[in-house]
């Protein structure tokens, strides 16, 4: 019966194409190291996460598992989980919502709880100009409208961003409302919000724009961008920052620069000027320590996949496209390739099946994931070899 198979790849050079030979029960072991050990991004905050979403390499990662309240920072979630339902035709750009009597006292000007589009009650709006009131204003009046006009009341709004969150991947988040005030449960990890950023920027592009609109008039009322980051951090497009009682300061952040996207994710700051120092920190030391690396080149062969059955008792597994990884410029941290497949594979193989992955672990675990396909096809093999294999695999279980 098949199992998973798991290899480690042994480099100590800078090429990681070198591969050592294998040991009983087809696993290698070791660690590669790309050369002598240099400074390395570091941050004071207590929880902090930096993606590079085009490689899908984590740069870096800390206590980026343990959960926190993210106040207001719910609202990127808000956004993302009408982003979808327009996606899904649920709603559209132009569709009126109504001003309940309690979005305008609970988010409104007369809840006196932060920030607010000054929303009119019972006037209708626009989901388009909503949009616009949640991700420039703020408004907690905006997300209670657009949670009511989707779903018809926030509680249930709010099942539909735990869903979408799950979809995601946000294994570690739940949501309780759409505006993040604290008397519902919301909590999240730094993992799990720079999931999201990555989410809403590749799967609603256009929609994305909006966290990056300077300012927007509502009600005869003119209000600047009200994200705390935009324009303080070089190149920053989104996406937003909150603030809860017991957990501190949060921020989310996406830059573009050069053509290379990043996401930092950061919690538990004391104030939003530590948060705003944290997060430059953070941006600047992914252009400052790591620089794109080509772990293997498309088609190259990362190792040989054992074969059960076929007319040959291996085949090559190869590199589906390029694997790019963000890695440290000089070095500093330490990397094991493993190479996870369900092998022994039976044959017949056919060739250019995806088959597998390699991982490239690091330090606080996988930091990169990339497919493995298979490099030619095996037929199926005589009965005397079949029926050798099955000696062997009887025995002495499949060993490579």
């Amino acid at each position: 019966m098949p199992f998973w198979s798991t290899f480690k790849i042994w480099q100590v050079s800078q090429r990681t194409a070198a591969i050592a030979g294998a040991v009983s029960a087809g696993l290698m072991g070791a660690i590669w190291s790309t050369g002598a050990h240099a400074e390395e991004l570091t941050t004071k905050a207590p929880k902090a996460f930096l993606y590079e979403p085009g490689s899908g390499t984590v740069l870096f990662a800390k206590d980026a598992d343990l959960p926190f309240s993210p106040g207001a920072l719910v609202k990127v979630m808000t956004a993302a989980t009408v982003f979808k339902a327009l996606f899904d035709g649920d709603m559209t750009l132009d569709q009126l919502c109504r001003v309940s009597e309690h979005a305008w006292r609970t988010g409104g000007a007369p809840s006196g709880r932060g920030a607010t589009m000054f929303a009119a009650i019972k006037s209708e709006i626009a989901v388009e100009d909503l949009l616009k009131g949640l991700l420039v204003h703020n408004g907690n009046d905006a997300a209670i409208i657009l949670a009511e006009c989707l779903d018809g009341s926030e509680e249930a709004f709010a099942g539909r961003m735990n869903k979408l969150a799950a979809d995601i991947g946000m294994v570690s988040s739940r949501f309780g409302n759409p505006t993040g005030y604290e008397e519902a449960v919301n909590t999240t990890t730094v993992r799990d919000q720079a999931w999201l950023a990555e989410y809403v920027i590749e799967e609603h592009a256009e929609l994305y724009k909006m966290f990056a609109i300077p300012e927007f008039t509502w009600n005869k009322i003119f209000q600047r961008n009200k994200n705390p980051l935009l324009g303080e951090i070089r190149n920053l497009d989104g996406l937003g920052g909150g603030r809860h009682s017991t957990d501190g300061f949060s921020g989310l952040g996406s830059i573009d620069r050069n053509g290379r996207r990043i996401i930092a994710s950061v919690a538990g700051l004391k104030s939003d000027k530590h948060r705003l120092a944290t997060l430059k920190e953070i941006f600047e030391g992914a252009w400052e320590f790591y620089a794109v690396q080509t772990v293997f080149a498309a088609g190259e062969t990362v190792i040989d996949g054992r074969v059960y059955g076929g007319t040959s008792g291996s085949v090559p597994l190869v590199a589906a496209e390029n694997i790019d990884v963000f890695l440290p410029r000089d070095g500093a941290l330490e990397y094991r390739l493993r190479v996870v497949y369900q092998g022994p594979l039976v044959a017949p193989v056919k060739e250019g099946v995806t088959v597998g992955e390699l991982r490239v672990v690091g330090k606080d675990g996988i930091v990169h994931r990339a497919p493995l396909k298979t490099g030619n096809a095996v037929p199926e093999g005589g009965l005397v070899g079949k029926a050798l294999d099955s000696v062997q695999e009887l025995l002495f279980g499949w060993i490579g």
